[in-house]
């Protein structure tokens, strides 16, 4: 009689998979399908993604990376079979979050030197790159940065908000960046690993909203065949944001009041509630305070979401940090159209902090967006502005308190920068800036700006 003797037996790893296991950087391959054929350990950390769900798959699909769509560095490899050594982008994780990376790609060939696929290795920038805005000094908390001292108070608090499993109301203007501070707190707190589900109020009626925020059973109405999860269902483990809280109507206003009391709600046509497991964030750029005294909000459902409130400050009364916006604005567009644009003329910064900005940071955004799209390679001026900027020119600005704003508001990037392009030659660098001399030697001893040791105007002893 034969007995059989089953053995376990171990995974045996090839050198090189060992050495591609131990690494710190991503590595992946993938066919001439842009399948992936492999994928190692520190892929998997970076992107949040298991190994099997990765293998197969597009790796489009994957990543959802800036590069993906047009800029891709493998499949400029695998064109040219040349390799991309360094190439900057970013990539989204599995819990939604934007990975700075860094791209290297070759192409893979079998033993006949026939090209089979392309592989590609990736490191994660978030250390290098929180460490580069530390440096540059001004405050950061998760993707919020600032150098003004309104936004270092509400960056104090954050991190004791996200702790709390509290309702949160953010105020402020349109424009101001209330869901980015959302999403900060979501992704400061303990529920960062689940997911983060936005919704705008106002965008939806009544009907709509509610099938969209509690979703429906099969039956409930006509052409609802199947179940449909609503946004609270959708946002399970993790948080929900709740925009423009202010456009609700008062039968609505009801049902959150419900759930934010009981933390249970109940789909259309369901005969049970089913429990709300989820962080509620809500904003508006109304005045709800005023609202509730004109018996436009409900007082309870008001007392309800202000819980916590954060006020954020419009850009008007933040101008110090529309030099550092512009600049992130910039390297965010020269990432995603491949450009070179080196930065904003100081002329123009100065137009900028002029502006009252009625539409805040969106509006801020849209015009270096268009300005970028008009600029070459070199620096965006006057001349890239909007029309309604570039007719306002520093010429123009005599001494009202219009220019004595653009003077309190010109920081010690701004000067730096004006004297490096000018050769250190300060009366030219002052008049860029549409400012005396004097003006300007005032305001770098105020900020604490060294005089170069050499005039740009002076020529060294030969």
């Amino acid at each position: 009689m034969r007995t059989s003797h089953k053995k376990k037996t171990a995974v045996t790893l090839t050198p090189t998979e060992a050495i591609l296991e131990s690494i710190s950087d991503g590595v992946f391959t993938v066919d001439l399908e842009w399948r992936i054929t492999s994928f190692n350990r520190a892929a998997e950390e970076i992107t949040g993604i298991p190994r099997g769900e990765a293998i197969g798959r597009r790796c489009s699909d994957v990543f959802r990376s800036s590069m993906c769509e047009v800029e891709c560095a493998l499949r400029a490899t695998l064109k040219t079979e040349k390799p991309v050594i360094g190439k900057s982008g970013y990539i989204i994780n599995a819990d939604g979050r934007r990975i700075p990376i860094s791209v290297s790609t070759a192409v893979l060939r079998d033993a006949e030197a026939a090209i089979i696929g392309g592989a590609e290795t990736f490191r994660d920038l978030s250390e290098v790159e929180a460490l580069r805005s530390e440096l540059e000094g001004g405050l950061r908390v998760g993707e919020l940065s600032s150098r003004s001292p309104l936004m270092r108070k509400v960056f104090d608090v954050l991190p004791a908000i996200a702790d709390s499993p509290s309702t949160v109301l953010i105020q402020g203007e349109t424009g101001t960046g209330k869901e980015l501070v959302a999403r900060t707190i979501h992704d400061l707190s303990p529920r960062r690993n689940g997911p983060f589900i936005g919704v705008n109020c106002g965008a939806l009626p009544d009907t709509l909203l509610e099938s969209e925020l509690f979703g429906y059973k099969a039956g409930a109405f006509t052409g609802a065949n199947r179940d449909k999860p609503g946004r609270f269902a959708m946002a399970k483990a993790g948080t929900l944001f709740l925009d423009e809280i202010g456009e609700v109507t008062p039968a609505l206003q009801v049902k959150l009041l419900r759930v934010l009391q009981e933390r249970v709600y109940e789909p259309l046509g369901a005969t049970r509630s089913e429990a709300a497991d989820v962080r509620i964030i809500v904003a508006t750029n109304r005045d709800l305070a005023e609202q509730t005294r004109r018996g436009a909000f409900r007082d309870d459902l008001y007392y309800r979401v202000n819980v916590v409130r954060v006020e954020l400050p419009p850009l008007r009364r933040r101008k110090e940090d529309i030099p550092l916006l512009a600049e992130q604005f910039i390297s965010r567009f020269n990432r995603m159209q491949k450009k070179g644009v080196r930065g904003i003329t100081s002329e123009a910064i100065s137009l900028l902090m002029a502006h009252d900005w009625p539409g805040n940071i969106r509006e801020l955004e849209n015009v270096i967006e268009r300005s970028f799209i008009l600029s070459g390679e070199g620096y965006i001026g006057v001349g890239q502005l909007p029309e309604e900027f570039a007719c306002a020119s520093t010429a123009e600005l005599t001494a009202d308190s219009g220019m004595k704003n653009i003077h309190s508001m010109i920081d010690a990037h701004t000067i730096r920068s004006a004297l490096e392009r000018n050769g250190n030659n300060r009366l030219a660098a002052a008049r860029e800036l549409g400012i005396h001399k004097s003006t300007l030697f005032r305001k770098m001893k105020t900020l604490g700006i060294p005089l170069p040791e050499q005039d740009g105007r002076r020529r060294s002893p030969r």
